[in-house]
């Protein structure tokens, strides 16, 4: 989790900004009337509270523990996948096994910056672990595809007639933009935006060869690897092309209807809306930080990532929105992970309260604090 922070002027303002979060994030009547209103909470109060008993799977931030390497290789397979979530390639590993439902440890890497990428990591991401020969692989399609053939007890992605949906992929998005993991496909290597016409047609031919199943996925009625495919990239330009161009709206159901349903239904996979898919506010964010380098984004950009941001406030979140087979998506996503909070909001808690440390310290590291001022509670108790 990301936290921001102004300026703090005590390490016990700190400390609330911080509990504030977490207020903001449960909306638990029990927890809250527990807490005397003259009596700052504890933190083992709130992971009483918020944490459940169940092991979670190992998950090791290679940035903030540098150079220090997972102490958990062992029996499960293990993703290592860019720290960011940036890399569109990285989610789509991430996407199969979440979807799939294995259990699986992740190792994050600091490959784009601005952190360091460790010694003992070679190559790119994403790449997977394999237990059983303690061998790396890499290529994220090859290892969507070495996961069907491992865990074929899981539910299939390579169905008939996936490939040639894979393939399209490469026909049918821009050639010759600027590569970049947080706006792909987006810019020109001069640093200007892709011509209108040319997103258009990116949508209207992906809107063509959705058309040509029964829906709304790809393959018909079933979400396969092609999906997984196109996931990453259709989530961003859905998030993004409204920013760089008028009225351009990948959702637009009158335009595109086919895309539209597409979005629909992957909405309403939990595995994807719970767990994977970006949020769209960060992916718009980015555009601030790509294409445009130091020089920012141009004006009519920054508007329409503010208008775009005040609709989102009105959207329904995965608490709340309807599951494919009727409950709420957390429902779903959270019955067959019991490591899990109940609630998207409480796992959004707990995860600041497991993640104090760093957050402290990234608290102390931009603002007017040092980290032996801070009361001793802020990470201890």
């Amino acid at each position: 989790m990301r936290y921001q922070s102004n300026r703090a002027s005590s390490s016990s303002s700190t400390r609330m900004h911080m509990l504030t979060l977490v207020f903001a994030c449960t909306s638990s009547l029990t927890l809250l009337s527990s807490i005397s209103a003259y009596t700052i909470p504890s933190w083992s109060s709130y992971e009483k509270a918020l944490i459940g008993p169940s092991e979670r799977p190992g998950l090791f931030d290679s940035a903030l523990q540098y150079p220090k390497k997972p102490h958990f290789l062992g029996e499960k397979p293990t993703l290592f996948r860019e720290r960011h979530g940036w890399c569109p390639y990285s989610e789509r590993v991430w996407l199969a096994l979440e979807f799939k439902g294995i259990d699986y440890d992740t190792v994050l890497i600091d490959n784009t910056g601005p952190g360091r990428k460790p010694d003992w990591y070679g190559g790119n991401t994403p790449q997977m672990r394999w237990p059983e020969s303690n061998s790396r692989q890499s290529e994220s399609m090859d290892l969507v595809r070495e996961l069907d053939a491992r865990y074929p007890d899981t539910p299939a992605l390579y169905l008939d007639g996936v490939e040639d949906y894979i393939s399209a992929f490469r026909n049918v998005f821009p050639r010759g933009a600027r590569p970049s993991s947080r706006a792909a496909f987006l810019f020109l290597w001069s640093g200007e935006p892709l011509f209108r016409k040319e997103f258009e047609r990116v949508l209207g031919d992906t809107d063509d060869l959705l058309g040509k199943s029964d829906g709304p996925f790809f393959c018909g009625d079933k979400f396969s690897a092609a999906d997984v495919a196109w996931a990453p990239f259709l989530e961003r330009y859905a998030a993004q092309l409204p920013c760089l161009h008028e009225n351009l709206n990948p959702r637009d159901a009158l335009l595109y209807p086919n895309l539209f349903a597409w979005y629909e239904a992957m909405d309403a996979i939990p595995a994807y809306a719970c767990r994977v898919k970006g949020d769209a506010s960060s992916w718009r964010k980015v555009l601030s930080m790509a294409g445009f380098g130091n020089a920012g984004t141009p004006p009519t950009v920054l508007s329409r990532m503010e208008d775009a941001s005040k609709a989102e406030l009105l959207a329904c979140n995965v608490d709340e929105k309807e599951g494919s087979s009727g409950g709420s998506l957390w429902d779903k996503y959270s019955e067959s992970r019991p490591f899990v909070a109940k609630t998207a909001a409480a796992e959004a808690a707990a995860t600041i309260c497991r993640n104090r440390e760093a957050i402290v310290r990234d608290i102390a590291k931009n603002a007017p604090l040092k980290l032996k001022n801070l009361d001793a509670d802020m990470i201890d108790e």
